[in-house]
């Protein structure tokens, strides 16, 4: 009779433990998040250090971001297109591909590719940085390694999300304008005049822009983050890199609801 009592009491207390080490880990984020803007005036005054980090979140994410947004695009311009000749609307398949991508796919897309190259990369190097006593050498040295190595890395992604999701979102209009108007055959002309009169740049663009902003800085946040906390060990380093993918993917999810909801609900 004891047994299962024991195992009951035994179940309760490793949840309690998780959650009260999850609070804990919660607040050490949120008081690692606020020193990184304490610090962020060294980074904002030799902007040259935040210059170098965007050619390395920015610039070298590039690549997947252009061939995920155009092959994006392309894909839905003919489910799009399928969808909407059953109905005669073929013609305003150029709003859909337009709509889809500046609301919702440009900036979650492009923020989930952005957490698993950029954010992954960000968080190894800090930890490897940690690991190899960089970050304590620097200590050592009066050069504070939140100012000089985490802050430039912070703002650098914080700066490169936002432009990111608008390229994203290009590439994706321009796939399916390849697909609708050079391989199918609508109508070019209606293609981009249904698009220009049903997009609006405050209530569409101007909201998915806030979105990869919001996008930017929490994910960079968890990158910075989970790379100066991670043990300083290749085990250690190596569950950072990998709680920073999966973490960054549910906040982005979290926070695309719960954006959409206050964006969207007078519409």
């Amino acid at each position: 009779m004891l047994k299962p009592i024991a195992r009951i009491v035994s179940v309760i207390q490793g949840i309690g433990h998780r959650v009260i080490e999850a609070v804990w880990r919660l607040g050490r984020a949120t008081r690692f998040f606020l020193l990184v803007l304490l610090k962020s005036g060294t980074s904002l005054r030799r902007f040259g250090l935040v210059i170098r980090e965007l050619y390395y979140t920015g610039v070298l994410s590039l690549i997947i971001i252009v061939v995920s947004g155009l092959f994006v695009g392309m894909v839905l311009g003919l489910q799009g297109y399928e969808t909407l000749q059953k109905y005669g609307s073929e013609t305003a398949v150029g709003t859909l591909v337009a709509l889809s991508l500046v609301r919702e796919l440009g900036p979650v897309v492009a923020a989930l590719l952005f957490a698993s190259r950029a954010g992954s990369a960000i968080t190894a190097e800090i930890g490897l940085m940690k690991a190899t006593e960089q970050l304590t050498a620097m200590g050592m040295m009066a050069v504070d390694p939140v100012a000089r190595v985490v802050a430039p890395r912070f703002w650098a992604g914080v700066i490169s999300m936002p432009l990111l999701a608008a390229i994203f979102s290009v590439m994706g209009v321009f796939g399916g304008y390849l697909v609708t108007v050079l391989f199918i055959g609508v109508d070019e002309g209606s293609f981009w005049s249904q698009m220009q009169s049903n997009v609006d740049f405050r209530i569409d663009i101007l909201n998915g822009f806030i979105k990869s902003c919001f996008f930017g800085v929490a994910v960079t946040a968890i990158a910075v983050f989970e790379g100066y906390d991670s043990p300083p060990t290749a085990e250690g380093v190596s569950g950072a890199t990998t709680r920073t993918v999966v973490t960054s993917s549910l906040v982005i999810l979290g926070l695309d609801f719960i954006l959409t909801a206050f964006m969207f609900r007078g519409l």
